[in-house]
């Protein structure tokens, strides 16, 4: 049986790769972005399977009233993916309150409308899979990405506790956590008013950015049918090369810290039960 979809940013990069790999096999999708005519061609090659809404995910009423129109107009609601974002280079000194605020509407707080726009309807219907696309930077902090990392951490945490949450429900919760890609996303970046002083700290770290192996987005549009499809799929996936090894080297390293300094932690305990 197709099964029907509701996914934010839709009009480019990873985003518009899920939606064309789901509409490919015969699925029905809503898809949103900010500028509906972005999704004109969608309709043109798929006709009504899909459902073009215009959506700025930093509207609460807004996302209540997306998710609801899919609902009437396809019956039912499968998967739910929050890919809406972008990201926020600087360092934590160069940013200002706006763009740190902005940032998080965006990746945050755009994400938490929908999700809870939608486990009404999902728990009706007896499940559902809501898929949050995160990052790799949503496990490991890097420079200049403070405000983007931190936005990416607490959809990290927010999807861990919701996924206890709805479980119940019958509703499943997936972190999806890419890497780099060969998508468009730097278009849509922002950045901070650069200070000279973190200069050489920019210029280190876009050389590092050329040297990666950047992945296919076709792929990533398959990949996610997959785990959509999957009765028992993963609370967290990094899609790309990229993640499994550095969560590898990262956590690794954090046991190593914890343990060498677990005598201070119980220390801070005080009290022996």
């Amino acid at each position: 049986m197709s099964k029907v979809w509701f996914v934010t940013g839709s009009s480019r990069g990873l985003g518009r790769s899920f939606v064309e790999a789901a509409l490919s096999r015969g699925d029905k999708v809503a898809a949103t972005a900010r500028k509906v005519e972005a999704l004109h061609d969608l309709v043109v090659k798929y006709g009504d399977a899909v459902l073009p809404l215009e959506l700025d995910v930093t509207s609460k009423a807004a996302a209540v009233e997306s998710v609801e129109q899919t609902r009437q107009h396809f019956g039912r609601l499968d998967v739910i993916v929050n890919n809406a974002g972008y990201g926020l280079s600087g360092a934590v000194e160069e940013l200002t309150e706006q763009q740190l605020r902005d940032q998080f509407e965006t990746n945050f707080f755009g994400a938490v409308w929908v999700v809870q726009a939608a486990i009404p309807h999902l728990r009706e219907q007896g499940g559902g899979h809501l898929i949050q696309i995160s990052s790799v930077a949503g496990v490991s902090g890097f420079p200049l990405g403070a405000a983007y990392c931190a936005s990416k951490w607490a959809l990290e945490g927010l999807s861990e506790s919701l996924a206890q949450e709805v479980a119940g429900f019958g509703i499943k919760v997936t972190l999806v956590e890419p890497g780099g890609y060969a998508t468009e996303g730097n278009a849509g970046a922002d950045h901070a008013q650069p200070d000279p002083r973190y200069d050489d700290l920019r210029d280190t770290f876009a050389a590092y950015a050329k040297t990666l192996d950047l992945g296919d987005p076709a792929a990533a549009g398959q990949a996610i049918l997959k785990l959509a499809d999957a009765d028992n799929p993963p609370l967290r996936v990094f899609f790309g090369n990229q993640g499994h090894p550095i969560a590898q080297q990262l956590y690794a390293d954090r046991l190593k810290t914890w343990s060498a300094w677990q005598d201070l932690a119980l220390e801070a305990h005080g009290r022996t039960p």
